[in-house]
Formats: structure tokens, C-alpha cells, sequence
């Protein structure tokens, strides 16, 4: 497979437009350094590792997991396609199947994925057709993403919106893995079994809460965190590398509530995934929770962004 690359002088970027519209790599260059920023397992480009793994994977129209795979919808009921060795449906549609780019520049592409058309054979098992397009675009040393959402359908679309970057740490030869430093303004955290959520809402743990920053040390993360907070309208999240003096931020669109940190095991690498709904949320809403589920009624459509920043530290 051949990526698509854009560049912009300080910074450049590489998409894999046939699976899932993933931008594998971003590199920038900041103080005359260049940074790495996306970790992507090796033979990802060959279609031998799972999407879900490496890169930037988009998570549409739901993203981490659907209790297996089963959801009732306006009294019909669905079945959701589920990965091999897992009990649950994961990560959506979007993010294994080949888009469709419909514009492109040197330094910008935007892609479109429609399910009736990229993924027909899974058309049957969401409630209506759906279209995404994703507009990536390098502006200095920042990723910028413009995101679309439109229901062609007659029939109102559920849906929630997330996406799983790995985060390549540390960000010089200076430092280590353990060292960096984690910030998000996450107040709330929803308990979990078996990686779902139960419906009860907690305060986060004092090891696990990342409001003042936190070093990685031997942190195991796999958690839910929500009351994500905006300041200026935005919400953001900091990967810090205190000897390189360096910090990717992560900023999103304040839809972006809930917010999954995940240290993926043997890796030198963070995922921090800003998702609009909580995971199961198709399901988790039905029961009378605030899960942040959404539904866009025919022939309507939204938008949202999510920039991701290589800069100076600023603290």
C-alpha cells in the first residue's frame, strides 16, 4: 500500500487512506528538533497488525466497545460485527476499511467514509446509513483535524465519535518513558467490569488522577475518565517530556467528553482517546444514564475538531 503524504516545511504527515483514513506517522520539528509523535508497530503498512494497534485510528459510529455486539434500537435489534477472540463489538466500523479521499493539497486530505458504500456489508447491522469525512491539515508543528458527521438516511442515526492515537514517549534522547508526564482535566472516572462500564460514576483515584500531572513511573492505565473539563473552549491534554523540554497537547472540541487513557503493555507509547460517548453508550443511555450517546436526525449533519500540538513545554 502506498500512504499519502503531506508536507509543510516543519512538519509531515502520512495516511493510510485504505485502512481506516489511519495517519500513522506525524513528525514535526520544534526548536530545530524533530519530533516523532505517532507510535506504529511494524508491518502495520502490510495489513499484519490490527488496526486498532498503531497510528490514529477513528472510532466511528461508535467507539471502544458494544456489550457483545448486541444493542435494540426504535424496537429493532442489532447485531454488531465483532473481532476475532473478543466478546464485543470495538471501535466501530471506520477504522479497517479503505476511504475515499475527495480533496488533497500538499499540506492538507480529506477523506470520506460512508457505510452503505465503504462497508456494506455492515450496513444491515447499524440503524442508519451514515458518512464521515475527515479533513487532516499540518499547520506548523500541529495535526489539525476537521471532522463531519451527516446522516444521508431517512431514519434518525445513533452515534458517538472517538478516536485512539498512540503517543510516542519519550520525546528526546534526554529522558525515559517513566519520566514523562501525563495531564488531563478529567474529574470523574466510570467504574468498569470487564472493561464496561457499570453505570456507577466515581471521583478518580488519587493514583490515577491526572489534573495536576503525573508521571507514567509503572502506571498501569486503562480507564474511563469523564467530567472532562474545557478552559477557553477547548479541552487539553498534555504529554510532557520534562528533559526534552518538549509536551505534545492534545486539544479538543468540548463534545469530546469522556476521555480513555491507556498505556498499552510493552510499549513506549500513551493513548489518550477523547470520545463524545462512553463506551457501550448505545446501550448504557437506554437505561437511563447520561452516556453521552448522540442521534442526528435525517439529512442533518455536525462538526468537531481535535488538533494535536508539538511545543515547548509551558510548565
Amino acid at each position: 500500500m502506498t500512504p499519502l503524504v503531506l508536507q509543510d516545511g516543519r512538519a509531515r504527515a502520512a495516511i493510510a487512506v485504505e485502512f481506516g483514513f489511519n495517519c500513522y506517522e506525524f513528525q514535526a520539528e520544534v526548536d530545530g528538533r524533530v519530533v516523532d509523535v505517532i507510535d506504529t508497530l511494524p508491518g502495520f503498512l502490510e495489513g499484519g497488525r490490527r488496526p486498532t494497534h498503531s497510528g490514529l485510528p477513528i472510532l466511528f459510529p461508535f467507539p471502544n466497545r458494544i456489550r457483545q455486539g448486541r444493542f435494540r434500537w426504535d424496537g429493532v435489534d442489532y447485531t454488531a460485527p465483532v473481532f476475532p477472540e473478543r466478546p464485543d463489538a470495538i471501535h466501530g466500523y471506520a477504522l479497517d476499511t479503505p476511504w475515499r479521499v475527495i480533496e488533497q493539497g500538499p499540506r492538507h486530505v480529506v477523506g470520506r467514509w460512508q457505510l452503505s458504500v465503504d462497508a456494506p456489508d455492515r450496513a444491515a447491522a447499524w440503524p442508519a446509513d451514515c458518512i464521515i469525512e475527515v479533513r487532516y491539515e499540518l499547520e506548523q508543528a500541529a495535526l489539525r483535524s476537521k471532522i463531519r458527521v451527516a446522516n444521508p438516511d431517512s431514519r434518525p442515526l445513533p452515534w458517538g465519535l472517538g478516536t485512539h492515537t498512540y503517543f510516542k514517549l519519550p520525546l528526546g534522547p534526554e529522558g525515559t518513558y517513566e519520566e514523562c508526564q501525563l495531564f488531563a482535566p478529567a474529574h470523574k472516572q466510570w467504574v468498569l467490569e470487564n472493561c464496561l462500564p457499570t453505570g456507577e460514576l466515581i471521583d478518580v483515584p488519587m493514583e490515577k488522577d491526572l489534573r495536576g500531572g503525573r508521571p507514567i513511573g509503572n502506571s498501569s492505565l486503562d480507564d474511563v475518565y469523564t467530567d472532562v473539563r474545557a478552559t477557553a473552549g477547548a479541552i487539553e491534554c498534555v504529554m510532557r517530556d520534562p528533559a526534552a523540554g518538549l509536551e505534545i497537547a492534545q486539544l479538543t472540541d468540548p463534545i469530546f467528553r469522556e476521555l480513555v487513557v491507556f498505556t498499552p503493555p510493552n510499549r513506549h507509547a500513551v493513548c489518550m482517546e477523547p470520545y463524545t460517548c462512553v463506551t457501550d453508550a448505545i446501550n448504557v443511555q437506554q437505561q437511563g444514564m447520561d452516556a453521552g450517546w448522540r442521534v442526528l436526525p435525517p439529512g442533518e449533519e455536525t462538526t468537531t475538531w481535535i488538533d494535536v500540538v508539538v511545543r515547548k513545554c509551558t510548565g
